[in-house]
This record gives C-alpha cells, sequence and structure tokens, in this order.
C-alpha cells in the first residue's frame, strides 16, 4: 500500500518541481549518486525518514545506501553530537546542553521541520469507561512519587482494578515533550512503569494489557486501531479527540507538536546527503499522510527548502 501511493505521490512531486523527461533527472540527477547516509534519533519520526530513505533508494537504484536506526530522540542526539550519523530525526528541538555538546565536536547543522504530530494517549479497547482525562487527572498519574495506582484513584467512579502504565522511555524526544507539557517539567515523571524508546513495543503492551494506560506518537495509533483505542484530552477547553484535523489546527492541546530533523552541514557538502535532504522535503508532506502523520503548510515546506538551499550556498 505504501509503495503503490509513495509511486503515485514522488510523480506528482517531481512534476511540480519541473522534472524533465526522464523520471531520474527529475529527481535531480539521483541515479548518479552513490554512497551512504546514516540517520538515528525518534522511534516517532521513523516512519517518515524511513518511507523517504526506501524512495530515495529506489531513485538511485540501490547505489544509495540510507540506514535508519532508532535510539529515541537524545540518544539520537548524542550520536549526532559525536559525529556518528549525518541525519537526527527529532520528536523535539535540541536541547541547549545538546547544541553546547555539538559545538563542542565543530557540528553545525540545521533544523528542518517535516512534519506535525499529536502524542496520542491510549488504553486497551477492553476499557469502555475512559472515554476522557484531562491533563489534571494524565499529571496525577505520570508526576514523580504518583501514589495513584488504580483506575478508581483516577476518578471516582471509576473501577477499582490495577493501573498499569506504558511509556516511552528516558531518551525519547516524547517522554520530553509529554512530561513537560503535562507534568509542567521535562524529564519529570514517575518511573515504574514500563517504558521503550519503540513505540512498537508500547503498542503490543497496550493492547495486550486491559488495564493499560499509555502514550506515543499518534502514527503508531493510526496504524493500530484495531488494537488500540484512544482517550480523549481535556487541556482545558473541553474533551478533544486526536485526529489529523484537530492536530493540525492545535485544537488538540498540549499535545500537539512539530516533529523535525537535523541535518549536519559537513555532510551536506556531500552529493547524496544534499539530494537527500532535498529529497525528503520534496516528499514529506506525501509520506508523512501516509504513515499517519500530518503535512506541514506548503509555506513551511518552502521556507525549510530556503533553509536548506542557504546551508549549500543557494545551489541547486
Amino acid at each position: 500500500m505504501r509503495r503503490a501511493f509513495a509511486g503515485v505521490a514522488l510523480a506528482g512531486v517531481l512534476a511540480a518541481c519541473g522534472g524533465g523527461g526522464d523520471e531520474k533527472e527529475g529527481a535531480g540527477g539521483a541515479a548518479n549518486l552513490s554512497g551512504r547516509i546514516t540517520a538515528d534519533g525518534s522511534s516517532t519520526v521513523f516512519p517518515v525518514t524511513e518511507a523517504v530513505a526506501e524512495e530515495f533508494m529506489t531513485e538511485t537504484g540501490g547505489q544509495v545506501q540510507v540506514t535508519v536506526a532508532t535510539s529515541g530522540t537524545g540518544g539520537g542526539f548524542k550520536r549526532f553530537c559525536a559525529g556518528e550519523v549525518d541525519v537526527a530525526n527529532a520528536s523535539r528541538p535540541i536541547k541547549d546542553s545538546e547544541k553546547q555538546a555539538c559545538a563542542a565536536a565543530g557540528i553545525e547543522f540545521i533544523e528542518l521541520p517535516v512534519a506535525l504530530d499529536g502524542l496520542a494517549v491510549l488504553v486497551n479497547p477492553a476499557n469502555t469507561f475512559a472515554q476522557c482525562l484531562t491533563t489534571a487527572e494524565l499529571k496525577r498519574i505520570w508526576e514523580p512519587e504518583s501514589q495513584v495506582r488504580s483506575w478508581a484513584q483516577v476518578r471516582p467512579g471509576f473501577p477499582d482494578q490495577p493501573l498499569k502504565l506504558y511509556g516511552p522511555g528516558t531518551n525519547s524526544g516524547t517522554f520530553d515533550y509529554f512530561t513537560e507539557a503535562v507534568v509542567g517539567k521535562e524529564d519529570a515523571s514517575r518511573s515504574d512503569y514500563t517504558a521503550s524508546e519503540d513505540d512498537n513495543v508500547l503498542v503490543t503492551g497496550v493492547s495486550g494489557d486491559a488495564s493499560a494506560l499509555g502514550y506515543f506518537g499518534y502514527a503508531y495509533f493510526a496504524e493500530n486501531r484495531q488494537r488500540l483505542k484512544a482517550v480523549q484530552v481535556d487541556g482545558g477547553q473541553g474533551c478533544v479527540e486526536p485526529t489529523p484535523q484537530t492536530i493540525e489546527s492545535g485544537q488538540y492541546a498540549p499535545l500537539s507538536r512539530p516533529l523535525l530533523i537535523y541535518v549536519k552541514k559537513a555532510s551536506l557538502a556531500r552529493p547524496e546527503v544534499k539530494r537527500f535532504v532535498e529529497f525528503y522535503l520534496q516528499t514529506a508532506a506525501e509520506m508523512a499522510a501516509e504513515v499517519g502523520y500530518i503535512p506541514l503548510s506548503a509555506a513551511r515546506y518552502q521556507e525549510a527548502t530556503a533553509t536548506l538551499s542557504q546551508a549549500t550556498g543557494g545551489a541547486g
């Protein structure tokens, strides 16, 4: 399904970019490139980067190999600032401490937004009572030293059954974003929950546990609707369901966020990396929508392309 959609979308993007009669020529000479590109970081951004990478490798006839790992946003930045990867996938902006680590290592970079996401709060489909949770309730559940151990402690009227929690690990940008948005302080969270930087592990946990409550990127919920149930979130303006429309509008607050990639400037001097990032921005809207995220506006992609062009001397 993804490959068929991507082929149509890619053709449209290349046509819009003024490609010539040959599709490879329209891709900016990608067929003549070779080399290896490495990316690491957020498991939330991973599906977009992976989809783009697969299409780019097809465009280059397999002459460029793109590897995409999922160490979490924090883990990806550690490798990025150590000069080990070309691209860092991030579900939150880079921290000051990470900027300092990059600067100390002489790593200059550019930040490029690629899509929008909402953090979905999930329960098992067998849960018929938790239709909507307030951010205050979520804070009481997730704050450090929380004593909430059963659903009955979340709200009067909920059943007295164990509350089993699932969420991202501490290297995850999703963890950083959620703790700041809900608990009020980044990295402030109870530790007695099942944690993983791999969102697929969290999907399996919540879908297999009738007492579960978890949170992770919207795309992983969209891919597993038959196995999960999204809880509406009341951030003070009433209960709002996470949907592409509510995430794009910002109505799904405070759990809507941008997804980003960071690219090492030194890597952009390599033609295969430069072309890959150009290709990423050209196809990000289609790929993001296909894997369950929300594309940015055309204007924001144009701004990102201008940022890239400036970083590479305006060529291309």
